[in-house]
């Protein structure tokens, strides 16, 4: 995501950009195409709503700026309530394409293992770092790498969930057209059910770590056998909340928790089950999820899994433009940089790929304003974190400065978010408009 997005920002301003990707030749465990800004755990990119989510301000700053990734996932959008769900294979089909085709866009398809000393190039390398080019940056920082691990979740081809027990509806019936208020598939518990699958899941087999390795899992990409550790309601009031749903086949009774799935692709064949990160072993995903009513003969296109997932301390190694501190002509971008989530990563593309290219052809831009949700999250990686416990973040409005003059708490929540929105679109057009003024000068 972060890559692609950064190379498409500077061919986009007349800079020749050679993009290294080391697959089809050298595979990860989570990608299973040869796609350029292939989405291996989820297919969505959350909410779109740019008034009252930070997520979708940034949705709506990266689209105000030409951004590739975000404008084709609205091209291959699929019903989702509020969230921007996509068709995952054409999203990357198109991406790929997309850069395959732009004449200042050379792809090379191999494996870099080392830093370059000179020339200007930008890291993006996801996840799953190389195991010979994590070698070198930790080389080069110094630094123990920092870790964690994410699970994905299992895929399940739509004709084989038995719909006389699962329903179509969107919470709280989200959404402005039919379609979006029926994008998710719900299958319901009873308690006894509910414990039953809590209890199977604890027994499961699961994933082991190597010697040596610890899980230090992100917060928001949790397994659900994990979340089940911590309690075993926390599922129920995590991705299997019953609220804002009624049951067509028994609408008197009232669900113990729901099992939600969301459309993989536009052809509606394949359906990802939402917030299941896993890491049990394949035999226990199936005998597990199986117990969930509605995907008793469940047939799966893919299931979950779970990888490291390896980052920088960046307040302590990148400066604000996201550059190594130690070596200036590298820049950082995606989720090695410590933001976590598709949007976020490509958000960082954008920004690296912009501050890169005004670089090279010797703009002086002012800072990325603070107050829109670019400047926000990049402030918080490149010195607004502290170092010590620096883990990977979403974007959030926690990350934004206060306003004045507005309430705080829950009912103040909805003006709040309103004013940050707003204060944040100005901010970022006024520093979008600052770069065509100046590459009209520089012209």
């Amino acid at each position: 995501m972060a890559g692609s997005e950064a190379a498409w920002q500077a061919a986009n301003r007349g800079i020749p950009v050679v993009i290294h990707e080391m697959r089809p030749k050298v595979k990860t465990f989570a990608h299973k195409t040869e796609n350029l800004g292939e989405m291996v755990c989820s297919n969505s990119f959350r909410s779109d709503d740019s008034e009252q989510n930070a997520v979708g301000l940034l949705h709506w700053e990266m689209r105000t700026a030409g951004g590739l990734i975000i404008n084709t996932a609205h091209e291959h959008r699929l019903p989702a309530g509020g969230a921007l769900a996509v068709d995952r294979d054409a999203f990357a089909a198109t991406v790929t394409e997309r850069l395959k085709s732009h004449p200042n866009i050379r792809i090379s398809f191999e494996e870099i293992n080392e830093l370059p000393f000179d020339g200007q190039w930008i890291i993006a390398t996801g996840p799953l770092t190389s195991e010979g080019l994590g070698r070198a940056i930790q080389a080069e920082t110094g630094t123990e790498a920092l870790a964690f691990f994410d699970a994905i979740a299992p895929i399940l081809y739509a004709d084989s969930i038995d719909m006389s027990k699962a329903w179509m509806q969107s919470r709280y019936d989200k959404g402005e057209t039919e379609e979006e208020q029926r994008a998710y598939l719900n299958c319901p518990m009873d308690k006894d059910t509910y414990e039953a699958f809590i209890d199977a899941l604890l027994a499961a087999e699961k994933t082991e770590f190597h010697e040596g390795e610890t899980a230090g899992y992100f917060d928001g990409c949790l397994p659900i056998e994990v979340m089940a550790e911590r309690g075993r309601e926390t599922l129920r009031h995590g991705p299997m909340k019953p609220v804002g749903l009624t049951n067509p086949h028994q609408p008197d009774i009232k669900a113990h928790a729901v099992v939600q799935l969301r459309r993989d692709n536009a052809l509606g064949t394949l359906f990802n089950i939402v917030g299941f990160q896993t890491k049990m072993k394949y035999g226990a995903q199936k005998d597990v999820l199986r117990l969930i009513p509605g995907l008793e003969n469940a047939q799966f296109a893919r299931l979950g899994g779970i990888h490291r997932n390896t980052f920088l301390n960046s307040p302590t190694l990148l400066d604000h433009q996201m550059r190594l501190k130690s070596k200036p002509n590298i820049r950082f971008a995606g989720q090695i940089t410590g933001v976590e989530g598709y949007v976020e990563s490509a958000a960082m593309g954008l920004l690296a790929g912009r501050l890169a290219t005004a670089e090279l052809l010797g703009m002086d831009l002012p800072q990325v304003p603070q107050d829109s949700a670019h400047g926000a999250l990049v402030h918080h990686i490149t010195g607004g974190a502290e170092a010590k416990t620096f883990q990977p973040m979403n974007v959030n409005f926690g990350l934004f400065r206060p306003l004045d003059g507005v309430k705080g708490g829950r009912r103040g929540r909805v003006t709040r978010y309103k004013g940050y929105t707003d204060r944040a679109k100005e901010a970022w057009t006024t520093w979008l408009d600052t770069q065509t003024l100046d590459a009209n000068a520089a012209e």
